[in-house]
This record gives structure tokens, C-alpha cells and sequence, in this order.
């Protein structure tokens, strides 16, 4: 075991407690650390003390803890984080054992700074903010705050107990000493500060009650629900003001202030919480240490940077405290005196001041390299100058880059540039708006279409000039720029989607991210912790559903235009995303319903149409209904209730849009039906009530959230319904009326092809598909198999229902329509038409298997 004495006695503090009080030499060879229990257990009492008996017992307590301290620090018993946690535990017992002795319960201290993320140093100041509920008299409140700061930071025989500083709160030292939850969100919303969110990203309530109350006050200011880009700049701004400070007070030498040290590990992680912590709640945590892991854990910072920094905040800390051991003081300035720093280089493990000195450097170059990787402006490519008021030089400007529609593209840039929208843009606006408009002239420049890609673009632009944090993000990062052009080069539809929601943009900051498969465990764990972090607030969790789902789907479409994912594989994806969705959202629905009668609901959702065949578009409406299996009387009122608010949750638009449009029709007896139907009772319609299409459609049924039994439950009532013996003859003669109402419902003036409604398109294979299922399922079970109109060709040309060359060539005119309506649909056709000869062979091959099947 180390000596207990040892390097205890480079510290002059701790020289001198000894030497007036021997008995403390105990604390030095206590073999373990001074837990919050044993700190509780002194303080116990303490509220029938008197106030000197008090001040004398807080004072002495604190001499224990830190001769404890620092005996395990310097002897290497103790880390890093046992120093924190335990000067923070003191703090805290202390802060409430003091507000206790005043009778002020209502008050709630919030710890900020090193004690808000239980970090405090060995001798530090501790930042506090009092703050009460109720706006009631003040004086008694304010009374009793000042009595609590006293009571810990009065100087007396014994010394004190911690030093208190209130410079934090609302107006700082000209404001109040409290103040009211009502007073501290007006002060948030007319004075609240840069600096202030930057400040609040720690506070802390470590006393009082109606935390959560609180803390709905405090999140919206400290984080933006978008993503705040503009806050870098800010940050920049704020640091350069500290870095002037640092220099004109010659800091230079100074481990907390100075470059490379302590505040710039902390600027870094605090500046990327604040951008991003908003949309991601698990990275709104307080230690510096953690909040880097969960950045580095996510990719917003590189492995390098999360293990330098971290390496170096340790380190930094370390000194720090030592620097602070010498006499108890709270300093951060490395010593000139040889001997204090002959005494600092042992403490720290060194024989000499220069090979301390050697690592101290390193790490604080290591810190100002990735400072300045986070913190250094992008500048936007230079693009040409089309962004002035000579329209003639810039027609010209963009016919040199390839524009052949310069003379348009030079009016549609005159406009948004003479548009009250951009003159009433604020400066900071205005300038990234003047760099970003070049940088997207000549990204659009290297599209297939510039004319179309630029006005997309400026439309773009448009949407988000309001919003400086999406102006920020693009300034911020010129590669994001080029992804989004290339995508909306791609695709009107995307063009459209992503001005819609600009929050997407964050998504093209990372392509390894945005290009990388799926992971729909995480995706369902990301979108549960999102509605857990906006517990409480119904309007929050509906547009986390809907921006959870918007980003996943922005990653396939980056894929689908990339061509890393075909169209079958991208309704899988499609379809699996929906589903994940249903299922997350269900719960949560049921969750809140106060009359809900059981824990889980015996309650399934069934998809049919594009959802139920795996084969949903980007904007396919969702066909459902729903189905119970419950014996409790109160069943049926609640699943109706459930399903009622359900579909609100899906259909409902908020600021973050739509989440699916629905369609219940499908349910027995369509819109005259219940909305939720028994299972027995769905049965029980099918099997005796249900039309011929009703049958058709429950080919491409299917569960895809709730109850699993339940589920279950509905499978085999389909598989029995499909399975069902029938009349060929007269089942193809229902067949075929049913798509001539359907044709004639969707009537083609033009003079091209329709590949979903036509004859010989894909609602032609789909009956097909369907007769087939119907007519052979009861000698042929697996065609009842939710497999996808392909899979099924395949299937009946093995068994001999169909010709096997004509079902491949349906197979793959199924596939080819496919694709066409992809294609077009991502460039904005509102139908999906072609030309009849680009798709001849494969309309008379769905032709000639129609009439080989209905006649």
C-alpha cells in the first residue's frame, strides 16, 4: 500500500491543517473514500445547531473531505472521477443541509457549471442559481438565500465551506438573489443570452421539488428542436471575446483559460450539444466526459478527437488540482516560483518541472488542433458571380458554366434577389445567403439540368432563409451543399421533400451515415428515446414521430437516387419502416388512454394495399384496419378510442408535417362499419358477407403491429378465407367486372400509356395474382403466402397454373412498371405515364397472361 503520508506533504494546505490538528492524519490512512454516506452521517443533526455551531461543522467537514482527497489523489489510490463525484456529493449535502437550517423548502437550487455536471474542483467556487415555484413574496425567499451563501462562504476561524458565486442568474449581480420559475422563462425568452444557453447546459436542481417543471422551462431555451448551426458562429464569437481576455490579461500560462485548455474541451463539447442535442435528447448530458463519448459514439466527432480531448481533460483536471492543493486557493495558473513547481512536477508523477511541462504541452496542442477542427468557418467553393444586379453579366456568367436556359435562370435570381423575403433578411442571414447562392450555381453547374437544379435550389434557399440555423448548416459545410444538389438534380419529389422538412439536412452531413444500411434496432431505439425525452408533451412526441420517420426515409431515398437500392428492396424497406412506426406509435397511444383496462392492448393492426404487399412507395397511403381479440366488456369502447386516436397521431399535421396518410375503408362494410371489429366478427363478415374484392384485397393483407396473438389470430382467419373452395367461372367473371369499374374509374385522355391503370399494366397483373390465389389456394395453401405479386408469378408458373415463360415474362413486365413509376414519381409526374412503344413487349406479355387466365 502507498505511503499515506507521502506526496501529501508537497501540499503547503495540507502541511498546515496537520501541523494544527494531528487527529486529522486519520483521514489520510482511511482505506476508502469519503462516501455520500459518510458525509450524510456527519451532517446529520445539523438542523439543531445553532448558525456558528453550524458554520463550524460545515468548515471542518470539508477539511476531512479534502485531506482525504487529496492523500488518495496524490497517492494514486483516487481518479479523476472519485475527486469530482466526491467534492460534488460534499457540495450538494452541504448546499441542502444549510437550506434545511433556513426553512426555505420551496427554494430550488440549481448547481451550475463544474457542480451542475459533478465535476467540481478541489477548491472551486461553486455556481448557483436560487429559483422558487410560486410568485409569491419574494423577501422571504431572497432573505433565506443569503442566509444559505453565508452560511457556507463566510470566512470564520475554521475557514469556509464553500466559496458561492451567483453571477449566473437572471441580470447577474444587478438581478435578484431568487427568483420565480415565471420570472426566469420571461427572462429566457426577452433576455436570454448566447453565453446563457451555453451556461444552462449544466444546471442542475439539486434541491427543492417540481424539477420536471423546471426543466420544461429550461430545455427549450438551452436547445433549439432543430438543428442550430448558427449557434457555432455564435460560439466562435464568444470564444474569441475569452481568447482577447486571455490575452490582454496574459493567461497564456493559465490551464483552464488559456489556449489549449480546459474551457476550449468544454467549448467543443458544449458548442456540438447545442446544435445537435435538440434533435437528439441522449446527448444532453451534463459531464464534459460523457457528452464527448455520446458525440464520438455518434460520429459527430471523429474516435481522434473524443480520445485526445478526453485524455487531455483528465490531464488538465489533474493539474488543476494540484495547482490548487499547494494552499487551498482556486487557481489555475501554473506556477513561476521553482518551488511550487518543483512541488507540482512531483505531485503529477514527474521528477522535474521540464518532462511535466513536455506533457502538459502536448496535451494542449492536441486541444487547440481540434478546437480549430470544430471551429474553423468552411468557406463555401467560389462559384460564379450570379449573385448581383446586372442581369445581362449574369445570364452570360451562367451561360459560360453551361446554363442553356441562362437568360430564365438569370430572372429567376433577379427575383429572389430583389424579393422583400431577402431584404428583410437579417445581416448574418443575408451574408451566408450571398455566399451560398454562387456555391449552389456552381454545384448546379455539374448537373445534368442547371436550369432546373438552380431553381430548386433557390427554392430551397428560400424556404430556410428565415431559419439561419439550416443557412448555417450549409455554410458550415460545403459538402452538404453539394449532396443536396445532387440530390435534388435527381429528383423533383426529393426536391420538394426536403424543402418541406430542411431539417433533413443535418442528414447529408455524414455519407457514411446517410449511405449506410439500415439498422432497424437502433432506429426503433432512437425513435423510443426521442418520445421518452418528450414525455409529457403530446405536440413534441407527434413531431418526433414524424421527423424520426422523415430522416430514416431520407436516407433511403439518398440511397434509392445513389443506386445502391433497387425498388423491391426499397418497399421492403419501406414497408419496414412503417411498420416499426405503427407498432412504437400504438403503444404510445395506449400508453396515454386513461381508460385503458389492461397493460398491453389485445389489438392488432393489419395493412393491406402497398403496405400489405411490402410494396409502399414514398408517399403511399397506408390501408388499414383494425382488429381486437378481448373478452372484457370495456373492450370494444377502448380499442374504438384507441384506433380513433391512433389514426390522429398518423394523419394529424403539425409543424414537422404528416406522418402517413390513412385509408380505412377497406374495414367490413367500409365507412358504414366500425372502426375496430372483433375478431370473431371479422370471421364472421368474411366468411359469409364479405364480396369478391373484399377477398381480392385480403390476398395482400397482412399484421403489421399490435398483439402478436391477436395477429396471429387474423392470419388464420385469412389463410381459412383464402383457402376456400370457389367457382373458377364465376369468381373470373367478378373478377373482370371489378377491373372494368376500376378502369373506367380512371379514365386516360392521353396518348400514352398508363403502366398502373391501362390494360396490360400492373393493376392487370395484380388481378391476375389475386384470381389465381382465389381459385387454386385450396389445393395449392402456400399461394395464400404474403410473398408479392412476383414471388406469386413464380410460384403459380411451378404449379402449373399458369404458363411458366408467360409468368416470367409478367414477372418481369411487373418489375419494369415498376421502375417507370418509381422513376417518374421521383421526378414529380403526377401519373405515372410513358410513351405504349417504350413499354410494348411488356404490355402485350401482361395481355397474353391475362387472357390466358380471365379470358
Amino acid at each position: 500500500m502507498p505511503d499515506p503520508i507521502g506526496k501529501i506533504t508537497l501540499s503547503r494546505y495540507a502541511e498546515r491543517v496537520l501541523a494544527a490538528h494531528a487527529e486529522l492524519a486519520a483521514e489520510l490512512r482511511a482505506p476508502e473514500p469519503f462516501s455520500r454516506e459518510e458525509i450524510a452521517a456527519a451532517l446529520a443533526g445539523s438542523a439543531r445547531d445553532d448558525e456558528p455551531a453550524l458554520k463550524c461543522r460545515l468548515r471542518r467537514l470539508r477539511r476531512r473531505v479534502l485531506l482525504r482527497v487529496m492523500a488518495r489523489d496524490l497517492d494514486g489510490r483516487a481518479d479523476l472521477a472519485e475527486v469530482c463525484a466526491t467534492m460534488s456529493d460534499l457540495a450538494e449535502l452541504q448546499i441542502a443541509a444549510a437550506q434545511a437550517w433556513t426553512g426555505a423548502q420551496d427554494l430550488v437550487v440549481v448547481a451550475m457549471g463544474k457542480l451542475g455536471g459533478r465535476e467540481l474542483n478541489v477548491s472551486s467556487d461553486i455556481d448557483l442559481i436560487f429559483v422558487y415555484p410560486q410568485a409569491e413574496d419574494p423577501q422571504p425567499v431572497e432573505r433565506a438565500g443569503r442566509k444559505l451563501i453565508a452560511l457556507l462562504s463566510e470566512v470564520t476561524e475554521d475557514g469556509f465551506a464553500f466559496r458561492v458565486d451567483m453571477r449566473l442568474r437572471p441580470y447577474g449581480d444587478s438581478g435578484p438573489i431568487a427568483c420565480s420559475f415565471d420570472a426566469l422563462e420571461a427572462y429566457f425568452v426577452a433576455q436570454g443570452r448566447e453565453w446563457e444557453r451555453y451556461a444552462w447546459i449544466k444546471a442542475r436542481p439539486i434541491t427543492g421539488s417540481r424539477h420536471a417543471e423546471l426543466a420544461s422551462i429550461v430545455r427549450p431555451f438551452v436547445y433549439r428542436k432543430y438543428l442550430d448551426y448558427a449557434t457555432l458562429a455564435a460560439m466562435r464569437r464568444l470564444h474569441g471575446d475569452v481568447r482577447r481576455d486571455v490575452a490582454r490579461r496574459d493567461l497564456a500560462e493559465h490551464v483552464k483559460l488559456g489556449p489549449g485548455g480546459i474551457r476550449e474541451i468544454e467549448f467543443v463539447a458544449q458548442a456540438l450539444q447545442l446544435v445537435r442535442a435538440g434533435r437528439d435528447p441522449e446527448l444532453a448530458v451534463r459531464p464534459t466526459l460523457e457528452a464527448l463519448q455520446r458525440l464520438g459514439e455518434r460520429q459527430m466527432l471523429p474516435a481522434d478527437a473524443v480520445r485526445e480531448l478526453s485524455a487531455a481533460y483528465v490531464f488538465l483536471r489533474n493539474t488543476e488540482h494540484r495547482l490548487q492543493y499547494l494552499d487551498d486557493q482556486q487557481t489555475h495558473a501554473l506556477p513561476h516560483d521553482a518551488e511550487d513547481r518543483r512541488r507540482i512536477a512531483l505531485m503529477s508523477g514527474c521528477d522535474a518541472w521540464e518532462p511535466f511541462y513536455r506533457q502538459l504541452q502536448t496535451h494542449r496542442d492536441a486541444v487547440q488542433r481540434q478546437f480549430h477542427e470544430v471551429f474553423t468557418e468552411s468557406a463555401a467553393p467560389e462559384g460564379p458571380d450570379v449573385w448581383r444586379d446586372d442581369r445581362e453579366s449574369v445570364a452570360q456568367a451562367l451561360a459560360a458554366r453551361g446554363f442553356r436556359n441562362a437568360e430564365m435562370s438569370a430572372d429567376r435570381l433577379a427575383a429572389a434577389r430583389g424579393s422583400q423575403r431577402y431584404a428583410m433578411l437579417p445581416t448574418d442571414s443575408r451574408r451566408r445567403v450571398d455566399a451560398l447562392v454562387p456555391a449552389l450555381a456552381a454545384a448546379a453547374a455539374q448537373c445534368a439540368d442547371p436550369d432546373a437544379t438552380l431553381a430548386r435550389g433557390l427554392d430551397l434557399i428560400e424556404a430556410i432563409a428565415r431559419r439561419a440555423a439550416y443557412l448555417a448548416l450549409l455554410a458550415e459545410h460545403p459538402e452538404a451543399l453539394q449532396r443536396v444538389t445532387k440530390m435534388i438534380a435527381a429528383s423533383s419529389w426529393a426536391a420538394e421533400f426536403v424543402t418541406r422538412h430542411p431539417l433533413l439536412l443535418d442528414e447529408l452531413l455524414d455519407d457514411r451515415m446517410l449511405y449506410a444500411a439500415a439498422d432497424w434496432g437502433e432506429f426503433e431505439r432512437t425513435l423510443r428515446a426521442a418520445l421518452a425525452a418528450a414525455e409529457n408533451d403530446a405536440e413534441r412526441q407527434l413531431n418526433a414521430l414524424r421527423e424520426q420517420h422523415q430522416a430514416q426515409l431520407f436516407r433511403l431515398l439518398a440511397q434509392d437516387l445513389a443506386g445502391l437500392l433497387g425498388v423491391e428492396h426499397l418497399a421492403d424497406q419501406l414497408s419496414q419502416l412503417a411498420d416499426i412506426v405503427l407498432q412504437v406509435a400504438l403503444e404510445l397511444v395506449w400508453s396515454q388512454l386513461r381508460t385503458r383496462h389492461r397493460t398491453a392492448p389485445r389489438f392488432a393492426v393489419v395493412a393491406y394495399g402497398k403496405l400489405g404487399g411490402k410494396e409502399l412507395g414514398y408517399a403511399s397511403d397506408l390501408d388499414l384496419i383494425f382488429v381486437y381479440d378481448d373478452p372484457d366488456e370495456r373492450a370494444a369502447e377502448n380499442y374504438a378510442r384507441l384506433a380513433q386516436r391512433l389514426n390522429h397521431w398518423l394523419t394529424t399535421r403539425t409543424s414537422s408535417g404528416v406522418l402517413f396518410d390513412t385509408d380505412l375503408r377497406l374495414r367490413p362494410s367500409g365507412d358504414a362499419g366500425l372502426l375496430v371489429i372483433s375478431l370473431e366478427a371479422f370471421a364472421k363478415y368474411q366468411q359469409e358477407s364479405a364480396w369478391v374484392w373484399e377477398h381480392q384485397a385480403l390476398t395482400r393483407a397482412r399484421f403489421c403491429a399490435g398483439d402478436a396473438q391477436v395477429g396471429a389470430g387474423f392470419e388464420a382467419i385469412r389463410t381459412r378465407v383464402l383457402t376456400a373452395p370457389r367457382d373458377p367461372a364465376a369468381l373470373a367473371q367478378e373478377v373482370r367486372a371489378m377491373r372494368q369499374r376500376l378502369h373506367e374509374a380512371h379514365p386516360n385522355p392521353s396518348r400514352q400509356f398508363d403502366v398502373k391503370h391501362d390494360r396490360g399494366g400492373m393493376i392487370d397483373l395484380e388481378f391476375i395474382v389475386q384470381f389465381l390465389v382465389l381459385a387454386h389456394a385450396h389445393r395449392h395453401a402456400a399461394l395464400t403466402a404474403n410473398l408479392g405479386n412476383i414471388a406469386l408469378l413464380k410460384m403459380a408458373g411451378e404449379l402449373g397454373l399458369v404458363t411458366p415463360a408467360r409468368a416470367e415474362q409478367g414477372r418481369t413486365a411487373y418489375r419494369e412498371f415498376r421502375r417507370v413509376q418509381h422513376a417518374l414519381r421521383l421526378s414529380g409526374a403526377q401519373y405515372a405515364r410513358v410513351p405504349l412503344q417504350s413499354v410494348a413487349p411488356h404490355v402485350a406479355a401482361v395481355r397474353a397472361l391475362w387472357s390466358e387466365v380471365l379470358g
